[in-house]
């Protein structure tokens, strides 16, 4: 007879998932200390919500009274397309090439948690997917999925760091898995790539820096010192994933449909988005991450791009 934990990895590979596993749900202690020194430096930005609910954040148990384990569970979103170096069309994140991954990944891990509850009787849980006060490359880590790169992503041995997350928290007492061990070595790829030198440490990331940050979640205007190195990047930014060895010795394309790219989202033409009205604007991205951003945070990525497009046509 199959155990409740090879029961609900099975049932995750089936409903998509690239990977599953299983981590003790207990307080996170090293990893609140190194949350609080990261607030305290000011590397959240204006993301506030970040130093919210921190108790939470660093303990599941107090998002789920009597929890046991959290089900992390990953997903392959690669597609074997190319960015542009053709400085009039902008670049967009991987991640944001299809469908909003919250909708998607919400939506699997919601069909596990529907049938975790037919097949364990009153059980308790919550999940989450990049949302509430969840540390979720810190779940991943423990639950064996993979390891935090030196760029602070999660890297997996079968698929890289392509991957979105997706975190279970549960009553149920399950069998946990080994922790995922680093093995990103000696290489420093991705902090010598890292355009505006946001990754100030190995291990840690300053937002004020990071391209990601300032073309999503920044409002507002972009220091000259940093837009003049964004390189047409118009929201988000894949440099220290490109660069990444472990990203290129088993690259593997997403079976997910809705990840696979939007023909416009690869290589926009950047004058054709330069004055998007609003009405264009939520029509095109309907079900997009780039909603993220709004109309205003992609004009204004836009118009950085034109500005420094002079200096870029003709040398890619």
């Amino acid at each position: 007879m199959e155990s409740p934990t090879t029961k609900i990895k099975t049932k995750a590979l089936e409903l998509g998932f690239t990977k599953v596993g299983i981590a003790r749900a207990e307080v996170l202690d090293d990893e609140a200390r190194h949350l609080q020194e990261w607030l305290n430096r000011g590397y959240h930005g204006t993301m506030e919500w970040m130093s919210r609910n921190f108790e939470k954040r660093v303990d599941p148990r107090r998002l789920v009274p009597g929890a046991k384990s959290v089900v992390v569970v990953a997903m392959n979103y690669y597609t074997d397309v190319s960015h542009s170096n053709d400085a009039r069309h902008g670049k967009i994140s991987r991640y944001a090439w299809g469908d909003d991954y919250h909708d998607i990944v919400t939506g699997r891990l919601k069909q596990l948690w529907m049938w975790m509850q037919q097949q364990f009787p009153g059980v308790e849980g919550k999940l989450y997917v990049d949302t509430g006060p969840m540390m979720d490359k810190v779940w991943a880590q423990r639950a064996g999925i993979g390891w935090e790169g030196k760029h602070t992503n999660v890297i997996t041995q079968e698929v890289g760091s392509w991957v979105f997350l997706g975190e279970l928290i549960t009553s149920v007492e399950l069998e946990y898995d080994q922790p995922a061990t680093d093995h990103c070595g000696t290489c420093t790829l991705c902090i010598e790539a890292c355009p505006t030198e946001a990754i100030v440490e190995p291990y840690v990331v300053d937002s004020n820096r990071c391209i990601s940050y300032l073309t999503i979640e920044h409002r507002g205007d972009i220091q000259d010192e940093l837009a003049a190195h964004f390189d047409g990047w118009i929201y988000g930014c894949d440099v220290c994933q490109d660069v990444c060895p472990w990203n290129h010795k088993f690259p593997v394309a997403t079976q997910e449909e809705g990840f696979k790219a939007r023909e416009w989202n690869v290589a926009p033409v950047l004058e054709d988005w330069k004055d998007m009205p609003q009405e264009e604007f939520s029509r095109e991205f309907k079900g997009s991450p780039i909603k993220r951003t709004k109309r205003e945070g992609l004009s204004r990525n836009v118009r950085i791009a034109l500005d420094h497009q002079k200096e870029q046509v003709g040398t890619g």
